[in-house]
């Protein structure tokens, strides 16, 4: 069996448990992203995670558990590494537009040939500090996964929404301390348990809105 075989295997049992329904083409890109990864990430060290099929479990499965909790159109995946978990999303929502932001030049680039590789349309890769960034009109989800403390993404990231925006951050066990720290202009409006196929360890949503 290829490797990409090995990865198509693992993606379909994946979305079986996880209830989601995509396209033969969806999980063509979704398995040509891994490729990609593994490829660049000899050369930039992308991400940690060196084998291709741990990356389907780690970050590809792992960002589409979020799948059914995603409401909103326009997005932003703000520290967003080598495009986790904005580059499978976007790749699940077609229709739903992603700004995927990062400050490293090697990860834009990355993002950037992914995007033209697996032809996605939805996709904006942007190379900037987040606190320096200004969309042009408001989010409706901001987006982090492994990114800071609550107390900080809400701090760096305040301007990029207004009243209705949300942010849903993607944590490993029950961030309790997390929560506590959160100042008064922001409250956690729900949390959610998450199960990953294959992956060992708690996942967590937590959605906050601003006072």
């Amino acid at each position: 069996m290829t490797i990409q075989q090995e990865l198509h295997t693992i993606l379909v049992s994946g979305l079986d448990a996880l209830s989601l329904d995509l396209s033969d083409k969806q999980q063509q890109q979704l398995v040509d992203y891994v490729l990609l990864m593994d490829k660049w990430n000899k050369a930039y060290n992308l991400t940690s995670v060196r084998d291709p099929k741990q990356m389907m479990v780690k970050h590809i499965l792992d960002s589409l558990a979020i799948v059914p909790f995603l409401d909103g159109d326009n997005i932003i995946d703000v520290g967003t590494g080598p495009g986790l978990p904005g580059m499978p999303l976007a790749i699940a929502f077609p229709d739903k537009s992603f700004t995927l932001l990062d400050s490293l030049g090697k990860r834009v680039r990355f993002m950037t040939q992914c995007v033209h590789t697996l032809g996605l349309t939805n996709v904006t890769p942007v190379q900037s500090r987040v606190e320096e960034h200004n969309g042009d009109t408001p989010y409706d989800i901001v987006l982090s996964r492994a990114f800071a403390s609550l107390k900080d993404m809400l701090h760096w990231c305040q301007h990029l929404v207004d009243s209705e925006g949300q942010f849903l951050a993607l944590k490993g066990q029950f961030p309790q301390d997390e929560i506590d720290e959160v100042s008064d202009h922001f409250h956690v409006s729900k949390t959610e348990n998450l199960t990953v196929p294959n992956l060992v360890g708690e996942r967590h949503l937590v959605w906050l809105k601003k006072k």
